[in-house]
């Protein structure tokens, strides 16, 4: 599906793994952060002269960084990014929830796409069979020439079978990967789902499980198409699309088999996802915590505030724990007021906050020293939530509710 997906985008009959060629992006999507877009800003006007984009439609940006302060360094930041906008004539969305939730929600990742961002969870949209792809500074490649030379990836495919036990979901299964292949065990490669396990799992699942490509070593990841996300994408979509499908005889870096009713709840130790980082919720069990997180760009969607109030329902939140729940969009908040999700979270002693990303990298309200958190964060590398002397666990929302309750990890409330 890559190679046919990076074809179309070359203007190329076909491509294959290991060639390189200049690729066209459908869409060029960033979010304002400083020291990244306030920079390629400068340089595109400065450096390159241009100040006239010849297709200001292939151009999106989002602010969904450092709205929580409200101090004169927040406002001065996103300020250079509406002014660069509005220069150019770009689609700006702001405070309106994660980029990555809404590059979906606003059809900008529809089936056979290819999509680029210097951030690499970008990849989540292969949920709708489309490609993203985290390539970091070069974006101002693609800004300035409007297309970008790639060394087209192998791929390594991942057929699912069964589906998720009671308690279990994509995070238990990203980390379960990592643990099989290894943090490098995809590298420079995309990650292909597909089977009857695929099809089974709910869309949002499929977003987290691709938003953590990455942590394989992958540069994106990319599901088949099926009844569902066609639905979704017909929904959405601004313009035709056209999917792509493998063939039956595409040829794969390497090919595994997972079945889904096999997994357990996973935990993610402090330091990073390394495989001798993961363990089992159960093996973890009893670790203190003083912090849980639910939110971010893999796990802050209607399903994971679902599988949360499950949990939550009728329960407390320890009293030495603080629980925060991030929403990954309005439109995701608006859905979980409107089924009364949000009601049980709060009744548990959850507090609610603006759908950013602010909470996941330590901008809001940032772990201190010595503090225990668990997270369905992308990252627990020593420092990302505040206090490099802080540890963050990962899990899945069922997990992190559950710990939540019990003051500690646990695998599910008793």
């Amino acid at each position: 599906m890559t190679e046919k997906i990076l074809a179309r985008a070359t203007g190329l009959e076909s491509v294959r793994a290991g060639e390189n060629h200049a690729v066209r992006p459908s869409r060029m999507i960033a979010y304002d952060f400083p020291g990244y877009t306030d920079v390629m800003f400068k340089q595109m006007r400065d450096d390159f002269g241009i100040t006239e984009l010849k297709d200001p439609s292939r151009y999106v940006v989002f602010i969904d960084h450092m709205l929580t302060k409200g101090n004169e360094r927040e406002a001065e930041v996103h300020q250079v990014t509406r002014d660069w906008c509005a220069f150019y004539g770009i689609e700006l969305h702001e405070a309106q929830g994660i980029g990555h939730q809404l590059t979906a929600e606003l059809g900008l990742a529809i089936p056979g796409d290819f999509l680029v961002h210097f951030d690499g969870h970008i990849s989540g949209v292969g949920a709708f069979n489309a490609l993203g792809w985290g390539i970091r500074r070069d974006l101002i490649e693609a800004w300035v020439t409007g297309q970008i030379y790639l060394d087209i990836p192998a791929t390594t495919r991942f057929d699912l079978v069964g589906e998720f036990p009671e308690g279990v979901d994509s995070r238990d299964l990203v980390h379960t990967i990592i643990e099989m292949v290894g943090a490098d065990g995809c590298a420079h490669q995309v990650m292909e789902f597909g089977g009857p396990g695929a099809r089974a799992m709910k869309i949002d699942h499929r977003q987290g499980l691709c938003g953590m490509a990455m942590f394989t070593g992958a540069v994106s990841a990319v599901f088949e198409l099926d009844e569902l996300s066609l639905d979704y994408a017909r929904k959405v979509a601004r313009t035709d699309f056209e999917p792509v499908h493998p063939d039956p005889d595409a040829v794969y870096a390497a090919r595994y088999t997972i079945d889904l009713n096999a997994l357990v709840p996973k935990v993610v130790r402090p330091g990073s996802a390394r495989v001798a980082n993961t363990a089992t919720a159960r093996e973890l069990e009893g670790t203190p915590i003083t912090r849980a997180f639910i939110g971010s760009c893999a796990s802050g969607r209607i399903e994971d505030l679902r599988a949360a109030a499950l949990v939550l329902d009728g329960r407390k939140v320890a009293p030495t724990v603080e629980l925060n729940v991030v929403p990954t969009s309005r439109e995701v908040l608006d859905q979980a007021e409107k089924e009364g999700l949000l009601d049980v979270l709060r009744a548990a002693g959850a507090t609610i906050a603006m759908s950013s990303c602010d909470f996941c990298f330590g901008y809001q309200q940032p772990l201190q020293p010595g503090e225990n958190c668990i997270s369905t964060g992308v990252l627990n590398i020593n420092g990302r939530m505040g206090s490099p002397e802080a540890n963050i666990y990962m899990g899945s929302p069922y997990t992190v509710a559950a710990s939540a309750v019990s003051g500690s990890i646990a695998e599910s409330v008793r």
